[in-house]
């Protein structure tokens, strides 16, 4: 997710806009299959694909949010929380608010109107919905700031150790935070050797492919061989059904093994597919992956009722993928309706009143895009 820009030209990473471009994907995909699945009330194809990506999805997005934090994770404290608190608060702010103008009629119908206010109040201090990546992100900026004096080993283990237990609080702000920290804290504290990595892949694609064919085999039998019922409490948690199998995947240790292999072969795939003209769209996608974050909800709900409802495709893979497919291009599709008529651009860029940074204040050139 873009953060303003300090100087007029901002030199961007690549293969890291285009590892955001997979994530994104990654993302839609999940959301889309899932919710065609459960109005259909039956699996698909793509059930399959979104469980084998589960134990590196959101590992592999954190990761990349953590890459650049380093550069900027000194910087006055205002300004810091202008770039990496109040940037972000805005954006949830009004899609939380855009979200819930969709979805309150519906919850008002069922519980009445006092529920539906009551849930838009509590998604202040509960992530709501599809919007809870971006409400966490924050707080883990603020937080690694809070601890960056501490010896990294030592911030490190203490979040592999959050991840490996079963948490299981029902707050998704907690039980996101244990899980997901230390995808983050990699990616900042080890921001150098991820550029090391994407520079040798580049150098090595064989020997990366051979790894990726290695990676996705011991990953799948991982992924979609059942744990044994004795260790069904250390399963970790599938918030918000998230395509959970019960495998080996799941057991403290090997999520955390699994989520950092699968970050790398994302991270060695799109320094490759960033050499590749035909591939430059998945860059452009993940420049601009705020925009289809905030905005994918819409369309991806709008194609699944429409194909649901009418029958158009009977095969519940093939809904699945065209709802992927429509959550991903209208945002694209509204950010360009929003450029070329000028109107909008509020939905995606954050206005002047929305900052707390002092007008005039020195600011240091950042070389590389921020998430």
């Amino acid at each position: 997710m873009q953060e303003p820009t300090d100087t007029p030209e901002r030199s961007r990473v690549d293969w890291v806009d285009a590892a955001k471009g997979l994530c994104i994907i990654m993302v839609v995909m999940m959301h889309s299959t899932l919710g065609v699945e459960l109005a259909a009330g039956r699996e698909g194809f793509m059930h399959w694909v979104v469980a084998f990506a589960r134990p590196f999805r959101m590992p592999d997005f954190f990761l990349i949010s953590g890459l650049f934090l380093g550069l900027v994770i000194d910087r006055p404290w205002r300004r810091f929380l202008d770039r990496r608190v109040v940037h972000f608060a805005y954006f949830y702010v009004l899609w939380l608010t855009i979200q819930f103008a969709f979805k309150a009629p519906a919850i008002a119908m069922e519980e009445g109107w006092g529920r539906a206010f009551g849930t838009y109040l509590t998604a202040y201090v509960e992530p709501f919905g599809t919007l809870w990546f971006i409400y966490l992100l924050p707080v883990f900026f603020v937080f690694t700031r809070l601890v960056k004096a501490l010896p990294v080993w030592l911030v490190f283990a203490g979040a592999a150790l959050l991840e490996a237990l079963p948490i299981h609080t029902g707050s998704v702000l907690i039980d996101e935070f244990c899980g997901r920290y230390v995808y983050l804290f990699v990616g900042y504290a080890f921001a150098s050797h991820v550029f090391v990595f994407a520079a040798w892949v580049r150098t090595r694609p064989g020997v990366f492919l051979g790894f990726c064919l290695a990676w996705a085999l011991l990953h799948g039998l991982l992924v979609f061989t059942p744990a044994p019922a004795a260790l069904s409490a250390w399963l970790q948690p599938d918030l918000g059904n998230s395509g959970a199998t019960g495998g080996y995947s799941e057991l403290p240790v090997v999520s955390l093994l699994l989520g950092l292999a699968g970050a790398a072969v994302i991270v060695g795939s799109a320094a490759l597919f960033s050499l590749l003209r035909p591939m430059h769209w998945l860059t452009w996608l993940g420049a601009h992956s705020i925009v289809v974050y905030l905005a994918f909800f819409l369309p991806m709900a709008a194609t699944r009722v429409l194909l649901l409802k009418t029958g158009l495709v009977a095969d519940v893979g093939l809904v699945s993928l065209l709802v992927t497919l429509a959550g991903v291009t209208g945002p694209v599709v509204l950010y360009c309706l929003v450029q070329w008529s000028g109107y909008g651009r509020f939905l995606f860029e954050r206005p002047a009143w929305a900052r707390i940074e002092r007008r005039g204040e020195v600011r240091a050139p950042v070389r590389m895009a921020a998430e």
